[in-house]
């Protein structure tokens, strides 16, 4: 396989700029054309690979993930979009941490997506008289990405290294202790922060005095159909049959739920609509950053680099880019570095490092709306429900930095210092 010019990684760059700073400076221009420009950069690299490299193997390779990258988190969603949660009273901080904690919880069950588009609606109800920014924020660090690596099932990149051939028990085995840390910090500091906000609203006048919280369920037989697609993910062959039966679950979901329920959860397709849009060009222009990155994995990662290496590199690449697709590039780094021939012998030699991968992966998708699919989808039902959530960039600065970053920082010295 040929090597990609380095310059073919401009339209990579090209579009991750216009998804930072396009919504903040050109909205409404934004919205209405961000399709063209997403296909059109995401043609430009496809027509590289096809016409000039002749190298269709590569393209139909990276269709194929995202295929399977869309039909699981496609799936999860519409059938999520089904169950509607009415959950009444106030809720307090406690209260909030503990819902959060469940979601953290569900995500490995569900998945990310499945789990963010079941939760986010209730837990916007449940804090409507204070609702801000940051409980959007932190939805997304701890149900939205954080709580979903337990299981390959829990998170896209994860379900992509379990299709390589990473034992599905392998991750839950692994990855617990990082998961109570990371998830226990942002608790905590989800805690402080909502405290404050609480009593804030109270003395306001906003909050009212919590009253006893009753839950309702609506939708419930759509529970039949997220455990026909959980039980696809076991699905190997032929090819595409697991995406097939995801598919055939989501059409029976959506076919059969009373249209009650999807006006209750003011269901529309917008959110999977720009997630598929926008993912699809992600997929494509990303091919030649991640080719590069494997062409000289030596070099940019030395000859036998530590797993903090990995941690900090896979994961401040997912921030940027996808989750999901950064996963496979660093696996496939991994192999480059160490030689090994198959999956088996990658964890028999460096089952550290793909842990390292698999938590930066999953951890620093949290650190961006691009990365990792379900963000985008909170973000856009926040956006619907006119909460004032913070741009690309302000997500970053405001929440990703004094927040996030801590936390990774204390991961990494736990678990992937030495």
């Amino acid at each position: 396989m040929a090597a990609p010019n380095p310059w073919m990684i401009l339209p990579f760059v090209l579009l991750l700029t216009a998804i930072a700073l396009a919504p903040l400076f050109a909205q409404n221009w934004w919205s209405r054309h961000y399709a063209k420009v997403a296909f059109g950069l995401g043609a430009i690299t496809l027509g590289y690979y096809i016409f000039v490299l002749r190298d269709n193997a590569r393209a139909l390779h990276t269709a194929h993930d995202y295929i399977s990258f869309i039909a699981l988190v496609g799936s999860l969603f519409i059938v999520s979009g089904g169950i509607h949660i009415n959950g009444k009273g106030e809720a307090t901080p406690l209260v909030n941490v503990i819902f959060l904690l469940v979601g953290a919880v569900i995500a490995n069950v569900l998945g990310t997506t499945g789990a963010a588009m079941l939760l986010i609606r209730p837990w916007i109800r449940m804090n409507q008289y204070r609702i801000t920014a940051y409980h959007i924020v932190f939805f997304i660090f701890i149900v939205a990405d954080i709580g979903g690596c337990l299981t390959p099932i829990g998170n896209p990149p994860l379900f992509l290294g379990y299709l390589q051939g990473v034992p599905f028990w392998w991750v839950a085995k692994n990855c617990w202790p990082m998961w109570v840390v990371g998830v226990g910090i942002l608790l905590a500091i989800f805690y402080v922060l909502d405290r404050i906000n609480f009593q804030s609203a109270l003395l306001a006048g906003r909050e009212k005095k919590p009253a006893p919280e009753t839950w309702k369920f609506d939708g419930l037989p759509n529970f039949f159909y997220l455990a026909v697609i959980l039980g696809a993910v076991f699905a190997s062959k032929p090819v595409f049959l697991r995406e097939a039966i995801m598919l055939a679950a989501a059409s029976g979901s959506y076919f059969t739920t009373n249209k009650s329920v999807h006006e209750a959860n003011h269901f529309d397709f917008y959110p999977i609509q720009e997630v598929a849009i926008l993912f699809a060009s992600i997929f494509a222009t990303m091919m030649p950053a991640l080719d590069w990155l494997n062409a000289n994995a030596r070099e940019v990662l030395g000859a036998n680099p530590a797993p903090g290496m990995f941690f900090w590199s896979a994961g401040g690449l997912s921030s940027v880019l996808d989750n999901a697709p950064t996963y496979l590039g660093f696996l496939s780094a991994l192999f480059g570095v160490t030689g090994a021939k198959n999956i088996s012998e990658l964890l028999a030699q460096n089952s550290s490092h793909i842990l390292a991968i698999s938590i930066g992966a999953v951890f620093f998708g949290a650190a961006t709306y691009i990365g990792n699919g379900p963000n985008f989808m909170v973000k856009a039902i926040a956006d619907h429900e006119k909460i004032p959530i913070p741009t690309f960039l302000g997500f970053i600065f405001k929440y990703t930095l004094p927040f996030l970053l801590p936390m990774l920082i204390i991961v990494w010295w736990l678990f992937f210092k030495n």
